[in-house]
C-alpha cells in the first residue's frame, strides 16, 4: 500500500526562475492529451489554487491571465502538481473549447516528420 504524506503548501516553496516565473504544463485531466504551456507566479498558482480556475502571467503585458476569462475557453483546475526538483508545474484541468490562441485543441499542434514540420491538427469548428 502507498503512504500518503500531506502537510500544508506554501507557493512560495517553489523553486522559480530569476522572473520569479514558473513554467506551468496544461493536460487535459482526462485524456491526458498536453495542451499548452504557460507561465505562473507565486501568486498565479495561489489565485488557482483557491479560485479553481486556472491564471497565468502574461510575460507580455505583465499581468494576471485567467485562462478562458475572453474567450470562454476555460480551464477549471482538477490537480496541481509539481516536479521532483519543484521548477515545473502540471496543471491537470478540465478544458472547455480550445486552449491554443489558434482556436486549436491543443497549442501542440506541428509536429517534426523526417526533417519536416507537419500539421497535424486542425483549428476547432
Amino acid at each position: 500500500m502507498q503512504k500518503v504524506f500531506t502537510m500544508t503548501f506554501d507557493p512560495a516553496s517553489l523553486r522559480y526562475n530569476d522572473q520569479g516565473l514558473i513554467p506551468a504544463i496544461a493536460q487535459d485531466a482526462t485524456s491526458h492529451e498536453v495542451l499548452m504551456m504557460a507561465w505562473m507566479n507565486a501568486d498565479a498558482v495561489a489565485r488557482t489554487l483557491e479560485t479553481g480556475r486556472v491564471t497565468y502571467w502574461s510575460r507580455s503585458r505583465q499581468s494576471f491571465w485567467i485562462k478562458g476569462e475572453s474567450s470562454g475557453h476555460v480551464q477549471e483546475l482538477v490537480e496541481m502538481r509539481f516536479d521532483c526538483d519543484q521548477d515545473c508545474l502540471l496543471v491537470l484541468v478540465n478544458q472547455t473549447g480550445a486552449a491554443c490562441h489558434t482556436n486549436r485543441r491543443s497549442c501542440f499542434y506541428t509536429a517534426i516528420r523526417d526533417g519536416q514540420e507537419v500539421e497535424i491538427m486542425a483549428p476547432m469548428a
